[in-house]
């Protein structure tokens, strides 16, 4: 690695980077000289993740532990502390997914997503900041979202949830950890995944990147959709010190697109004196609101040469 490199002397923490987007995260934070804790629940995948890193003259040291209690969060922190000497940089990205229609989720579908996404997302970056604040680190915390937690998705109720709840509470923490120069922001990912994998829509994309091909245009540019290494960079530029000014953002980024997402705003205002009785709303409620908000994301028709035909059982 570089002496030069932007992450050059600085510590960072991914969890989830066993595999997929989080591993592409921990090996590009490397590349740009920080020195990273690989957090993942498998021995082996974790073990791997660190010898990828060191294969290219990086430093990587592996915490093999399920995210979410305040305890593997202690343990994330104390081993970048005790391997490294400090910690900068943490990336909560680990994350499960049990999806199922409304009607069908248990209790424990829930409460499983819940807790490695959001509470997992909070235990960790609550033990990371005492750390930074308490030794007057300037860190950043990078927390990952998602187009479900934005705009919702058929199936994922516990997922939207996580994912919205994620970006509220880094708004929230963008505030409290402003005085301590600590950055709080959310990346909101589009990437060939598992999860994609198993999509018909995407079915060109991830043939072309299983195949180490680029990706048609019409994916890469018009929906924002792409590689994990897509993502990557916009982590170790938010992980830098160029990117001290930006904090509290939902930044989307996919493919060749990047995307600054908006705080939720009033779209419609209306006032009626004596304020809004039933009958008030029932006659005048289409006028006041205007267009309502649309929900879930809408995808173009694919071109037909990237058409595939959809898995039968």
């Amino acid at each position: 690695m570089s002496s030069h490199a932007p992450l050059d002397g600085k510590v960072a923490i991914v969890t989830g980077s066993g595999r997929g987007l989080g591993l592409a995260y921990a090996q590009e934070l490397a590349r740009q000289g920080a020195a990273v804790v690989v957090n993942d629940v498998d021995d082996a995948t974790a073990a791997e993740a660190v010898a990828s890193i060191e294969a290219e003259g990086g430093r990587a040291v592996a915490v093999v532990a399920p995210v979410g209690s305040t305890e593997t969060a202690k343990q994330l922190v104390q081993t970048a502390v005790d391997t490294f000497g400090r910690l900068d940089i943490l990336v909560t990205n680990a994350g499960v997914l049990r999806d199922t229609v409304l009607w069908k989720m248990t209790d424990d579908d829930f409460d499983t997503v819940i807790n490695v996404h959001l509470r997992g997302t909070f235990t960790c970056v609550r033990e990371a900041a005492t750390y930074m604040r308490e030794n007057q680190i300037p860190g950043r915390i990078i927390c990952i979202g998602s187009p479900t937690g934005q705009r919702g998705n058929f199936g994922q109720t516990n997922y939207a949830a996580a994912k919205a709840g994620i970006v509220g509470m880094v708004r929230t923490w963008a505030l409290e950890l402003k005085k301590a120069g600590i950055t709080a922001n959310a990346v909101i990912p589009v990437a060939a995944t598992a999860m994609t994998a198993t999509v018909p829509y995407f079915a060109a994309a991830v043939e072309a990147d299983e195949k180490g091909e680029p990706m048609p245009a019409f994916f890469r540019h018009d929906l924002g959709f792409g590689t994990s290494d897509d993502v990557a960079g916009l982590i170790a530029y938010l992980a830098s010190d160029a990117a001290a000014g930006v904090t509290g953002q939902a930044i989307g980024i996919g493919g060749d697109r990047l995307q600054v997402w908006s705080h939720p705003e009033a779209v419609a205002t209306a006032y009626h004196d004596g304020g809004w009785s039933y009958d008030d709303l029932a006659s005048g409620f289409a006028d006041a609101a205007g267009d309502l908000q649309t929900v879930g994301e809408k995808f173009p028709p694919l071109p037909e040469e990237l058409q595939r035909p959809a898995a039968t059982a």
